[in-house]
């Protein structure tokens, strides 16, 4: 077998919601990782596959509708595609089309091949197209593109071995491409082409696509870009002009063809019709989707409850048992108090995080998330956002960080700026650690409403409050932005289809390694951190908290358990990071948060989840019990006059500063990144700071 760096490299291209990242999938299995380029829904995704004894590198390139981009997210494709030194560009190219949409996806095929790229054609989805009565005749397309052409089905996995055996006749008998095309260059384009001369020994539809977008294109030279600047004056280049009259003539090459090789269906109205007119009506749709959002919600926290009981029970259990095979020393004490306990204050969410993954990629395989976006859009205009805004709000129940990258796809640049300053106020998966503690405390578990679990009510209004916090900031954004101008909405809604098992689990696998490699690594660095800043601190303050520790369980009389309790307790108040917390505390306390809180909140500045993380070690450091769980730990904490530390309104005044402030060090970065300027960010800290200490004031007083 040939060596990693060597092997061939497949795209697979195609317009969105054609099944390509279907194929994706079922090429590739779990042996799958995103590519170092940007997004969720904009991912350049990148797996290996192997079949007969040969391996590939196969590459999944974002949706796009032709080579003509007009969001961020549609220039990736062009970019890798238009550079031959790009460590992505494919030796091979699978344009993956929608059988029962030809007409639409078929533009992007014929500049595709133009531009020299060894091609096969998918004809996906062959299935359905039969249920239909559709015929097509596959020898009559593949003889106007000139490439292999065939029919498969992602859904029944149909076609998928007569691929694979194409893929491989494909890579080992490359074809000399003779640079003929489907379109005729105008004058002005083949004066242009002519003076490109230094882009190499590419096709004449190549170097004219390179001439459209020189001005955008990160691997244009210096010296290139000049000369084209120069070429284009000379030649007359009109870009706008020469893209509409492409288009067309390449309509009026490939229609006859389509009409002559494509029986039309024999149904009148299908299924999916008949399903949109509820689904997407004008009062019950929104009625429908929040209702749905309401049973993922209640899902969280009712499907997740006996596996982390299980794992909480675990984790307990291995830091007793280890706690008693390690030496009683500081090593012993860094493993058991320091990384396994923050860890476990983390990990022990996975069974609701993995759940709310299910759950949205069962919703976006159905074909439901394009309805939600076309269903949304009016009423997103009003904020000043737009239908695909929606799409990344939705995203940010997951992680604001791509749900931002994926705004790429909104072109008008002030709704996209807004749509980036709202998105993380859409509760994400960092906070349901936090949420899935808190909320223990302001309602039991066993308290049931009309039947609903009430621990899922209070999350499904925490989820509302931030959706409320999202409108309010985009109403007020859009009337203090200046923009030119008003987006449309344009997009392909798809037939709606059986879920993939393989591409959920796939999607689900993916997000949670996701959650616990990224959060591991910052929980492992801050646990090691903060055990460090909480068993050491000044030499005489440490001496006086152990003489006044002393001191009182000698007053008291208290046993050795006891008076060992006091100790640590003392102690980690006088240490460093006791010292910490005690400064921050006064500007806190007005909030009902002490100061091992508000440790807990610098350090989830990191990542939102940090904040359990800390806790748990915070409470280990100061706890005797290493079996008790977090819970236990926290409910026995208690306040100066005897009360309840976690009473009801100190939880909801936690779960109010959470719900809106942006305790993300990342996202701050990726904003920075996609503005290009450290002015968003900051107006979009300080703006949700304010929303966050304010509201959680608000919230303790009420309730105190």
């Amino acid at each position: 077998m040939k060596a990693f760096d060597s092997w061939p490299k497949i795209a697979i291209i195609g317009n969105p919601n054609s099944g390509k990242s279907s194929l994706f999938n079922i090429l590739t299995g779990l042996r799958q990782n995103v590519a170092n380029l940007p997004g969720v829904t904009v991912d350049v995704k990148k797996g290996t596959a192997e079949w007969d004894g040969n391996a590939f590198h196969i590459i999944d390139l974002p949706g796009i509708y032709s080579v003509y981009p007009n969001a961020a997210d549609e220039k990736i494709p062009i970019e890798i595609l238009t550079n031959v030194h790009h460590h992505l560009h494919p030796d091979l190219v699978i344009y993956v089309l929608d059988i029962t949409q030809i007409e639409r996806h078929f533009l992007l095929v014929t500049q595709i091949v133009d531009m020299g790229f060894n091609t096969i054609v998918a004809l996906n989805m062959s299935d359905i197209a039969a249920e239909r009565g559709i015929q097509i005749n596959t020898a009559q397309i593949q003889s106007y593109l000139n490439c292999p052409t065939l029919q498969i089905s992602t859904r029944l996995h149909y076609g998928i071995e007569a691929l694979q055996n194409q893929i491989n006749q494909s890579l080992s008998d490359v074809p000399q491409h003779d640079h003929s095309s489907l379109y005729s260059l105008s004058t002005e384009e083949e004066c242009i082409v002519g003076k490109m001369d230094s882009f190499g020994n590419i096709s004449p539809y190549f170097k004219k696509l390179i001439a459209h977008h020189y001005k955008w294109l990160t691997h244009v030279s210096d010296k290139q870009f000049l000369d084209l600047e120069s070429a284009a004056k000379q030649c007359g280049f009109s870009d706008l002009q020469f893209q509409v009259h492409e288009t067309m003539e390449r309509y009026n090459g490939f229609l006859p063809v389509l009409k002559s090789a494509v029986s039309p269906s024999k149904i009148s109205e299908n299924l999916t019709d008949q399903i949109d007119r509820v689904i997407t009506h004008r009062f019950f749709g929104p009625v429908i989707f929040f209702a749905i959002m309401f049973l993922v919600f209640q899902a969280v926290f009712a499907w997740a409850t006996i596996p982390m009981e299980l794992i909480e029970k675990g984790f307990a259990f291995s830091a007793e048992f280890i706690g008693t095979i390690l030496p009683n020393n500081w090593v012993g004490d860094l493993i058991v108090n320091g990384i396994l306990s923050g860890l476990s204050g983390v990990l022990v969410f996975i069974p609701q995080i993995a759940i709310l993954f299910f759950l949205i990629a069962v919703l976006e395989e159905l074909g439901y998330m394009s309805r939600v976006v076309f269903m949304f859009d009016g009423l997103m205009q009003k904020f000043g956002m737009n239908g695909r805004s929606i799409i990344s709000l939705i995203s940010s129940g997951a992680c604001a960080i791509p749900a931002i990258m994926s705004t790429r796809t909104i072109s008008n640049p002030k709704e996209r700026l807004i749509t980036i300053l709202a998105s993380p106020l859409i509760s994400c998966s960092a906070r349901l650690p936090v949420y899935a503690v808190l909320v223990g405390f302001v309602v039991p578990s066993s308290v049931k409403y009309w039947g609903f679990n009430a621990q899922g009510l209070v999350f499904s209004a925490l989820y509302l409050l931030g959706i409320l916090g999202v409108l309010l900031l985009a109403y007020v954004s859009k009337l203090l932005i200046k923009s030119e101008g008003h987006s449309y909405l344009l997009m392909e809604l798809p037939e709606y289809k059986q879920p993939l098992l393989k591409n959920i689990f796939t999607t689900v696998v993916q997000k949670v390694k996701s959650f616990i490699t990224g959060a591991g690594k910052i929980i492992m660095v801050i646990s090691i951190f903060l055990w460090i800043a909480a068993s050491y601190g000044p030499k005489n303050s440490m001496l006086r908290a152990k003489e006044s520790a002393k001191t009182e369980a000698l007053q008291k009389e208290m046993n050795e358990e006891d008076a060992l309790q006091l100790e640590k307790s003392k102690l980690l108040e006088s240490s460093y990071i006791g010292h910490a917390g005690k400064w921050i505390e006064p500007a806190i306390s007005p909030l009902g948060f002490d100061w091992k809180i508000g440790i807990a909140l610098l350090t989830s500045f990191a990542a939102r989840e940090v904040f359990v993380g800390t806790m748990a070690t915070l409470y280990s450091l100061g706890a005797e019990n290493a079996e008790q769980t977090l819970r236990q730990k926290m409910s026995a904490e208690l306040k100066p006059d005897g009360s309840r530390r976690y009473d009801t309104a100190t939880a909801l005044s936690l779960l109010i500063f959470y719900v809106f402030a942006l305790q993300c060090m990342s996202t701050l970065a990726i904003v920075r990144k996609e503005t290009g300027t450290w002015k968003w960010p900051m107006i979009q800290f300080i703006t949700m700071g304010a929303m966050a200490y304010f509201g959680a004031l608000i919230t303790y007083h009420i309730f105190a």
